[in-house]
């Protein structure tokens, strides 16, 4: 149960870079299956999102690794750079 509070916590958090610009909402993590660890954010890119219009992305979900969190409260804070990293592969 306590699992599953927590998730439903997560669900549909913004996702913002640590410059302030929104990139979308969260709708999916990849989870180490033996560890446990947060290997990965799923994130829905919002249609507006600056990031991605200078990074000259057009994708509708991107996958950001979690090294990229710098923190999290009411919305995932995540380093820019490491966007542009991912967003490349």
């Amino acid at each position: 149960m306590y699992k599953y509070t927590i998730a439903r916590q997560l669900a549909t958090k913004r996702v913002i870079t640590n410059r302030g610009d929104e990139v979308g909402k969260l709708v999916d993590l990849v989870v180490d299956e033996v560890g446990g660890n947060i290997e990965t954010l799923v994130v829905e890119v919002d249609r507006e999102s600056k990031v991605m219009a200078r990074l000259g992305k057009n994708e509708k979900i991107i996958e950001i690794p979690y090294s990229a969190v710098t923190a999290v409260s009411d919305v995932f804070i995540v380093d820019e750079r490491e966007i542009a990293e991912a967003s490349s592969n």
